[in-house]
């Protein structure tokens, strides 16, 4: 039996979903880069779940049925004041909260395709009301409603803040969302699919997603990227910070990656997003700080930055509170996991791979007043 460490190179499945293949990267066959150019969130989600882009009245009743569905159970609302607030982790509080979800719908353990779909759109609309909740709970701030009116991101940052975005501010946290949509079986969609091969429920799936979401080798880098930049603090301390941190052999978050080999084709539009917003916050430190780390990274270790490294500062500069950047990776990532959960629900298979054993041979029981 072979052997493939952390399953590195093994193909496990087929999909139509995504794809990365020569350092590109595809949904559904577009181009990341003509998805981010000149798509809507709300497109991405309907490319995902149907394979094909959506017509405008199909995009209409998407938004339509989107923000119908983004209230979120009282009692879910209860639950999260309930936290000590001061302590929980907000990956803590959705993983939680998404589980909560399907005890408050009625077709949780439905299995056909068209209750999966109803389903798939109401966690879609509902992660994020729970996720903006959470962040003015914990502030002391009142809940605030969606609008009918606003795109997907917009009504984001409009439940995070109280306030409408600027068009800006909306154009860069879309283009966020369009970006970490999908990315083929990385750890969090793997284990979603995992989790529903054995026919559990959607809920199940996503709260399993954002298990493995939560671990810093996975959506938990751009809070690490903020909290290393927050350390550094200026920029004329960056590349001596860098430096300390080679000769310690630590790791730096947000650079490199598991797939691409000449860089991810993504990290570009959240590094052009940085500057724009940095410039518009009057906090440029945070932009410079960052290209100083990319370049000397590259320089020395080869290693260009990955979409991670510059949507901590992307975020930041939405006001966004650090440890939410993760539940905004999730956000965006769920319609990803749907769409991954759908797939495998049409064309089942339980995934039971094998291991190989490296433990003693030949041992024998020993009674317990010989041992």
């Amino acid at each position: 039996m072979s052997n493939a460490k952390g399953l590195e190179g093994i193909v496990a499945t087929e999909s139509a979903i995504s794809s990365i293949i020569d350092d590109k990267l595809t949904y559904v066959g577009y181009d990341i880069d003509d998805l981010a150019e000149n798509s809507s969130f709300e497109e991405v989600i309907y490319l995902l779940w149907n394979q094909k882009l959506p017509t405008k009245s199909e995009l209409d009743s998407l938004k339509k049925e989107l923000a119908n569905n983004m209230a979120v159970p009282q009692e879910i609302i209860d639950h999260l004041k309930s936290y000590d607030l001061k302590t929980v982790h907000p990956m803590a509080a959705l993983r939680t909260a998404i589980s909560m979800l399907g005890l408050y719908d009625e077709e949780a353990d439905e299995m056909n395709e068209e209750a999966n779909r109803r389903k798939a759109l109401r966690l879609q609309a509902k992660i994020s009301a729970i996720v903006t909740a959470f962040g003015r709970i914990r502030n002391g701030k009142d809940v605030v409603a969606p609008k009918s009116d606003l795109s997907y991101a917009a009504n984001f940052l409009y439940m995070l803040n109280g306030k409408e975005p600027e068009a800006t501010e909306e154009e860069a946290f879309n283009k966020a969302l369009v970006l970490h949509a999908d990315h083929e079986l990385n750890a969090s969609t793997f284990t979603a699919r995992v989790c529903v091969a054995t026919l559990s429920d959607v809920y199940s799936g996503v709260t399993a997603a954002i298990g493995a979401l939560k671990g810093p080798l996975h959506g938990g880098a751009n809070e690490r990227v903020m909290a290393m930049l927050d350390e550094i603090g200026e920029e004329d301390r960056a590349i001596d910070y860098i430096k300390d941190k080679f000769a310690k052999k630590e790791k730096i978050m947000g650079m490199g990656h598991r797939v691409y080999e000449n860089g991810d084709p993504r990290a570009k539009y959240l590094r052009d997003m940085s500057k724009q917003l940095s410039d518009i916050t009057g906090e440029a430190k945070w932009y410079n700080m960052s290209v100083k780390i990319e370049e000397f990274i590259k320089e020395e270790k080869g290693l260009p930055a990955n979409v991670d490294f510059y949507s901590a500062s992307v975020y930041h500069s939405l006001g966004i509170d650090h440890d939410l950047f993760t539940p905004i990776f999730a956000v965006s990532r769920v319609s990803g996991w749907l769409a991954h959960i759908l797939e495998q629900y049409a064309d089942n298979r339980l995934i039971r791979p094998r291991a190989d054993y490296v433990g003693p041979d030949k041992q024998a029981y020993v009674s317990i007043d010989k041992r």
